[in-house]
């Protein structure tokens, strides 16, 4: 149940990222709950073995390149699914940025309520 909780948000956290930013476009909730799914997949399979294969890169950049796997996650999100676009890396930056922000937003408020929960 949890997992699809965090699925819908994240979805949520999609829709208003591509709202908030001219340069990145998803045609409707569907579209943008396909782009959390593979999201959640790209974060959980890909990003793991390129964080190995950079990790020279990101150790000299002292993990700013990671931003720069963030980006390029989302433009492969944008390859992957129709109805998602991004016009170029740095909309794909500025959109891992604030879906980031937003999401940390939403754990932040999930976490005070299973807080409250657990005082009760």
């Amino acid at each position: 149940m949890n997992f699809i909780i965090r699925l819908i948000l994240s979805t949520i956290a999609v829709y208003l990222s591509a709202y908030i930013l001219p340069g990145v476009d998803v045609e409707d909730f569907f579209q943008a709950f396909l782009v959390a799914v593979s999201l959640a997949i790209l974060n959980s399979v890909v990003k793991p073995i390129l964080i190995i294969l950079t990790i020279p890169v990101t150790i000299i950049t002292l993990g700013l390149f990671l931003l720069v796997i963030n980006a390029g996650l989302i433009l492969l999100a944008e390859y992957l699914i129709p109805g998602f676009y991004v016009n170029g890396f740095w909309w794909a930056l500025a959109f891992s940025l604030i879906y980031s922000f937003i999401m940390s937003i939403f754990e932040s408020l999930s976490k005070d309520k299973s807080e409250k929960g657990k005082r009760d």
